[in-house]
């Protein structure tokens, strides 16, 4: 029972959380009936209550899952509910504007249960911070973007034309709008208007 719903809810190599697992069987059994996939070899063990379906590969032992996409499922997104978002150095560096490769993943989530910690999932190091406000599917770009910007000057090494071209892509992706905006703005400091006045960003808005 438990390998058929797995198979039809997951994707090989995708993180599968036991406190996600929706079953009419007691924890205690659920948890049996993991281990018992685990010892047949069914399915493999990444860490405490995350599991995966392993995938085929020519190297020897298969593919495994990274401790990165770990991190994103269980504090950004899975399964169609999104609850958190990269910040910081980590963000900065996916949208280009520092050539700086951060080691250490920066995540504002709702998972965090205070303003800061360090956890560590397997070898990947994280910064975890608590949300200004809940993170949904609506709000999250917005609320990305506007943490970024509160501290902007720390995390580019790009100049001002570059971090404005760049930033004002990211906004029209996602069609993110002035009343979006104006309706978070307040739960940042002031200077995000300063970085939204330098980066040239008020006639970029929707």
């Amino acid at each position: 029972m438990l390998l058929e719903y797995l198979q039809i809810n997951y994707e090989v190599n995708e993180p599968i959380f036991l406190s996600d697992i929706d079953l009419p069987v007691s924890d205690t059994n659920l948890r049996q009936m993991f281990k018992a996939l685990c010892d047949s070899g069914k399915i493999q063990r990444y860490d405490t209550g995350i599991y995966y379906i392993k995938g085929s590969s020519r190297l020897k032992g298969g593919t495994n899952i990274s401790a990165s996409e770990v991190a994103r499922c269980k504090y950004i997104s899975r399964k169609n509910r999104i609850e958190g978002y990269y910040s910081g150095y980590t963000f900065a560096n996916q949208l280009g504007l520092t050539a700086q490769v951060p080691y250490t993943l920066e995540i504002v989530s709702n998972e965090a249960s205070s303003k800061y910690r360090e956890v560590n999932v397997k070898e990947q190091r994280i910064i975890l911070r608590r949300p200004r406000t809940e993170v949904n599917r609506d709000n999250c770009n917005v609320l990305q973007l506007l943490d970024l910007l509160k501290d902007l000057d720390q995390y580019t090494d790009e100049d001002i034309d570059s971090v404005s071209e760049k930033i004002s892509f990211y906004v029209k992706r996602n069609n993110i709008k002035r009343e979006d905006v104006d309706k978070y703005i307040s739960l940042f400091p002031t200077k995000v208007y300063k970085s939204i006045y330098e980066a040239r960003l008020y006639n970029v808005f929707a």
